[in-house]
């Protein structure tokens, strides 16, 4: 089954749909995911172990860094083997031995979150009868802050966890919907499931009351990686004989290499039982999200306009000042995108996943932009080049595809395709080259390349755009990092001037350049700041208003045009 024809499926079976949810759905919340925590716990081990400042440890989305840090575990012979099973639990318990610590770490953790765009339309279908029972393994309050806004009160949402094992039955027995299950416990909870030990004594209740439900509804799994043994085996429990999850059991996965054998046995068991068992693979929660509200006529209006304006809270329209002396009394590091693509290519194609599909441009060398949506490829570029790419894949239809706005409030396939093709974009003319940085596009200062007058400004607030660390072979060079964010209807391109310092895959930074990096920006204080974002501002424009930035420049094919406005995004203080 792929994503649409679950989509229609879901319209059809939602009241009888269970939904589990696992760290993967929280992600864009702002909640860190069990595998950025287990680096976290390695890092933290790791430092007091060698007594190295954990300053010294900066980037752990560095795969050096993770080498040179799981090469010291493994030596060991003491810790689990990379991304097993009991990797978080272990590391955990190892880094924070007592569980008030392990408590107030995850109290921490979660302080920053609040509710995705995801999370609020699950609540949406919760007010509209349409989502009655949540099973996660999530510490986080994120479904439960969603309801609240949903719902306007805190008393419809039922939650029950290894404290209170009794709702969860209590709940079942009454058909008193919605129902939360936190099968690890509430973050606040005497009782948090996160060590080996402690999940191996999952509590028999919720567990009995999981199987239980799996063998009377139909289950969608979404954002859960399906390490903890326990919750695996009462999952396989519930097929009973092919008595279970009598509405179909939907597990939802971001790329192949992310399928546990675990996941895999237990779809492959479910279905040669006769149940409706399949693996999707989708982008984000999000999105998966805002598919599903596309087929949904019975959320109210005012929940709608919610949702529409989910978005847009951090922020507010502020038109330039009107009142002479009246100026902007913070500004942003925002340039406005006036225009930006609304149509792509759409390839219909027999390929696979996204991973597929970015091995496939990689190793025949095709120049595209590329995403996967479950329709088929999506894509700028030329048609030659498409045929270069998936001409072996028996590509069935050549199309357009277009791009709605409402798909750029979360990361999409198309706000993804749309990042990329603007970073393309930029370095294309101007003396700039990309690299990726965690998330990020970071775009470095290449003085090699023409055009050197855009550079005049950035030399004069920085006086040197780059240089040699020490007496090592590593250089350092004025850089910024780049994002898009969909905000009040219009796309924006965020820049933050820093300092990159290129090196080979595998070499770790030196704690001689990781503290370069750190003196080098503690400096930048505002007046810097300000003056930096100038100087880029100036790299990006010259003299002119606007930019226009293509991202191939070609006449055939689907080519990603933007057009920029140079005035920052700024607030200003309003009359009383």
């Amino acid at each position: 089954m792929n994503l649409p024809e679950f989509i229609r499926s879901h319209s059809v079976r939602a009241p009888n749909l269970m939904w589990f949810l696992g760290a993967g759905a929280s992600a864009s919340a702002g909640v860190p995911t069990a595998y950025h925590l287990v680096w976290e716990f390695k890092r933290i081990l790791f430092c007091s172990e060698q007594r190295v400042p954990v300053e010294a440890i900066t980037d752990l989305a560095d795969p050096a860094v993770r080498d040179r840090l799981q090469q010291h575990f493994d030596s060991k012979h003491s810790y689990p083997v990379l991304d097993s099973d009991d990797e978080y639990a272990i590391y955990f318990e190892a880094a924070h031995p007592s569980e008030a610590d392990r408590r107030a770490v995850l109290d921490h953790t979660m302080s920053a979150a609040a509710p995705s765009y995801g999370h609020k339309v699950l609540a949406a279908l919760m007010k509209a009868d349409r989502a009655r029972i949540v099973w996660t393994t999530n510490f986080d309050p994120m479904v439960e802050d969603a309801a609240a806004e949903i719902f306007r009160t805190t008393g419809r949402l039922t939650t029950a966890t290894p404290d209170s094992p009794e709702l969860a039955r209590q709940a079942l027995a009454e058909e008193r919907w919605p129902l939360l299950v936190k099968l690890h416990g509430d973050f606040r909870s005497r009782r948090l499931r996160n060590t080996s030990e402690e999940l191996r004594r999952q509590d028999a209740e919720l567990r009995d009351a999981l199987v239980r439900s799996c063998q009377r509804h139909g289950l969608i799994v979404v954002g859960y990686s399906g390490r903890d043994r326990s919750i695996m085996e009462s999952l396989e429990q519930a097929i009973d004989g092919g008595r279970g999850y009598p509405n179909g059991l939907f597990w939802f996965y971001r790329s192949e290499e992310e399928v546990r054998p675990s996941v895999k046995r237990l779809i492959d068991l479910a279905a040669s039982e006769g149940i409706e068992a399949t693996l999707i693979h989708l982008e984000t929660f999000d999105e998966l999200m805002g598919d599903l509200l596309n087929l949904e006529s019975t959320i109210p209006g005012e929940v709608r306009k919610n949702l529409d304006q989910s978005q847009k809270r951090w922020v507010s329209d502020a038109p330039l000042p009107e009142i002479e002396g009246k100026f902007p009394v913070l500004r942003m590091n925002a340039f406005p995108v006036l225009e930006w693509p609304t149509t792509c290519r759409l390839v219909i194609c027999d390929i696979g996943g996204t991973a597929e599909v970015r091995q496939v441009v990689k190793d025949t060398g095709a120049d595209l932009i590329v995403a996967r949506r479950s329709k088929g490829v999506i894509c700028f570029g030329s048609d030659a080049e498409v045929q270069k790419a998936f001409r072996n894949f028996k590509i069935s239809k050549l199309d357009l595809h277009t791009i709605e706005g409402h798909r750029l409030l979360y990361d999409s396939a198309e706000f993804g395709l749309l990042y990329e093709a603007i970073a393309h974009a930029i370095i294309r003319e101007l003396p700039l080259r990309t690299d990726r940085h965690g998330f990020m596009h970071r775009l470095i200062i290449d003085e090699t390349r023409a055009d050197q007058s855009r550079l005049i400004a950035l030399r004069k607030a920085v006086k040197v755009l780059g240089g040699k660390i020490g007496r090592e072979n590593l250089f350092w060079f004025e850089a910024a990092d780049i994002r898009l964010d969909y905000r009040m209807s219009r796309l924006w391109l965020l820049i933050l001037p820093t300092i990159a310092v290129p090196r080979e895959k595998n070499v770790p930074l030196n704690t001689e350049a990781t503290e370069f990096i750190r003196e080098h920006l503690t400096r930048r204080y505002n007046p810097k700041a300000n003056e930096l974002l100038d100087a880029w501002r100036t790299l990006l424009f010259g003299d002119a208003k606007q930019g226009e930035f293509r991202t191939f420049g070609i006449a055939d094919g689907v080519d990603g045009v933007f057009r920029l406005g140079e005035i920052t995004a700024f607030s200003r203080r309003r009359p009383a």
